[in-house]
């Protein structure tokens, strides 16, 4: 069967259609009025101690202060306005602001409540919400590269200065930690690949962290299916690394000569690499070896902290995903993950009850990788000592 023939249309209404296209599409003082109406309408509905306090509720329903959220709608505000999607109106009729549609993804992002839940909050419908989120998130994707990057050396320095200062770890650039973004998938769309040990469909998130638990690398896109060591292996970090071209700069010469290179702390999930350094394994260790086992402990629990953080901030990646687009999951990760970021370099407090009170991957166990380098267990075991004579020199005599 032949498609439809395609209605002929006048002059008149092709110059109409044209003439429509170039209204304005920033609005700004049409709808600047959107959070007061936000707030009078969903204020009585939180905690009874942020209805008076409007400052807190701002940051409360969009996990950044109003300085932070002003910064973000100047990332993204050349591509909101330049090309707006079709159908951006409230109920009222008016055009939304870059400040409204930048309000809605961020509320989306943060609660997880459903696309409906977030519209009838702001009084839009829920394909508004739909088209609103994605739109931001493909902006800011692009706009806020600068907040997640692999430190200069200068920066690198600094990382590992206060890494040392906290946990007396020399030459430590981070810590890595993974984590399963749940989802249900269509029945069509389902296969081993994408479920995990505890039987969901998952995606997962691999990232490292500094001191301040900020991201500075994340690996994503890959099925839950796979092991965290597998997911390091398939990372182009993970390359990168093992070509030298990461973790390879300055080597620290500790006492009697010894050489540390860089590296970075991990889980027992991982392989023991001469730049990956895990915990010792077995039950009767001595003394020297569990203080540095309590040591790596704490400054792997940056990149514990940091999940538990982004995942309890950014509620969309702690709630199972109804069915997403499984193409632009990771552009979601992406975003999530770069707002964490820029919560992180604007200075911005976050909220007590904001990060999850449990592990940012409840009900699932530990993975346990046997793989041993043999550099890197010379490594681990120089740590060891160095830990040792540090503590037997600060000790008083």
């Amino acid at each position: 069967m032949a498609p439809p023939k395609k209605s002929k249309k006048s002059k008149k209404d092709r110059k109409l259609k044209k003439n429509l296209s170039l209204v304005p599409v920033e609005p700004k003082a049409a709808d600047s009025d959107w959070w007061d109406s936000f707030w009078q309408k969903n204020s009585s509905t939180q905690d009874s101690s942020l209805s008076n306090d409007e400052e807190e509720g701002f940051k409360y329903f969009f996990r950044v202060s109003k300085k932070t959220f002003d910064y973000i709608c100047s990332l993204v505000r050349e591509d909101l306005v330049s090309r707006p999607p079709s159908g951006l109106i409230n109920i009222e009729g008016r055009l939304l602001s870059v400040e409204k549609q930048v309000a809605i993804a961020l509320r989306r992002l943060a609660s997880g409540e459903s696309q409906v839940s977030v519209g009838a909050a702001f009084g839009v419908g829920q394909s508004t919400v739909s088209q609103v989120t994605w739109r931001f998130i493909e902006a800011l994707e692009e706009r806020a590269k600068h907040h997640l990057k692999w430190p200069d050396s200068n920066r690198m320095e600094e990382i590992k200065s206060k890494l040392e200062e906290a946990f007396g770890l020399p030459n430590c650039c981070g810590a890595i930690d993974g984590t399963h973004i749940i989802m249900t998938l269509p029945t069509v769309q389902t296969s081993d690949d994408w479920c995990d040990l505890e039987d969901n469909y998952s995606m997962l998130l691999q990232g490292i962290v500094d001191h301040e638990m900020r991201f500075l690398d994340i690996v994503t896109g890959w099925p839950g299916g796979m092991t965290v060591s597998r997911l390091l292996k398939c990372s182009g970090f993970f390359k990168l690394c093992e070509g030298g071209q990461r973790l390879n700069e300055n080597v620290r010469t500790l006492s009697g000569g010894v050489e540390i290179r860089e590296y970075l702390v991990g889980g027992v999930g991982y392989p023991l690499l001469p730049w990956l350094i895990t915990p010792y394994e077995s039950n009767g260790l001595p003394a020297s070896i569990s203080a540095f086992n309590a040591v790596h402990g704490a400054a792997r629990s940056l990149a514990v902290t940091a999940f538990s953080q982004l995942k309890g901030t950014w509620r969309i990646l702690n709630k199972v995903m109804w069915r997403p687009d499984k193409r632009k999951l990771p552009s979601i990760i992406l975003v999530c993950c770069l707002l964490h970021n820029i919560r992180i370099d604007s200075g911005d407090i976050l909220q007590p009850d904001v990060a999850l009170s449990g592990h940012h991957d409840s009900g699932y166990g530990e993975q346990c990788c046997r793989q041993v380098d043999l550099l890197g267990r010379t490594m681990r075991d120089i740590l060891v000592k160095h830990l040792l004579h540090s503590k037997q020199t600060a000790a008083p005599k």
